[in-house]
């Protein structure tokens, strides 16, 4: 009986000797691993983020530029003489798409399209027409904004750093959205105006 009683506690002395937790070269190992995915997926992760927000970037924009044409004053030459970045910031001010930054004199609307990157409202030609610029729009959002707005807008330019001003759309110049994605640069480096009238 007190052979299988030594036996017994011999047996259980093992287990507890056999337990070990994990090494430092396995935890550095596994830190390493998790780490190089890391440096791999997120900028990944944040392209897929830019394409997401572009259908409902686009549709909110498309939108301002409908009702701007809808209340525009029909018997003035200069209908969107007055028009400014105020306007669009006043209808953006409750999205969760939009990030309205400022003073409601002097709004930044920031559109979530590439890194602290914005949107202004001017009028055009004395106010007979009127854009909407966005720039540092990051590269994955090139084609497929420029392929929604193209719908509303009567002028497409598209300048990426270093590079001159390039006019994708306008009346003589059918919109292409391979041309678009030609003249994108990599990265936040791009501005786009949409003109309207």
């Amino acid at each position: 009986m007190a052979t299988c009683g030594l036996a017994h506690g011999q047996l259980k002395q093992k287990k507890v000797n056999g337990q070990r937790g994990f090494s430092l070269v396995e935890v550095s190992i596994v830190t390493a691993i998790v780490l190089l995915i890391a440096i791999i997926g997120i900028p990944a992760i944040g392209t897929y983020v830019i394409e997401n927000k572009v259908p409902k970037v686009g549709e909110s924009l498309s939108r301002f530029i409908l009702q701007t044409r809808v209340n525009a004053p029909n018997s003035s030459a200069e209908p969107y003489a007055q028009i400014e970045t105020a306007h669009l910031a006043n209808q953006l001010r409750d999205s969760s798409i939009f990030s309205v930054r400022g003073t409601a004199a002097a709004p930044a609307i920031l559109h979530g399209l590439g890194k602290e990157g914005e949107i202004t409202v001017a009028p055009v030609d004395s106010g007979a027409s009127f854009a909407l610029t966005l720039s540092r729009v990051h590269h994955a959002a090139c084609p497929s904004l420029a392929s929604v707005m193209q719908r509303v807008s009567d002028v497409i330019t598209i300048e990426a750093d270093g590079q001159g001003e390039v006019t994708v759309k306008d009346d003589s110049t059918p919109y292409s959205a391979l041309a678009v994605e030609s003249y994108c640069q990599h990265g936040d480096a791009n501005t786009f105006v949409f003109t309207a009238s």
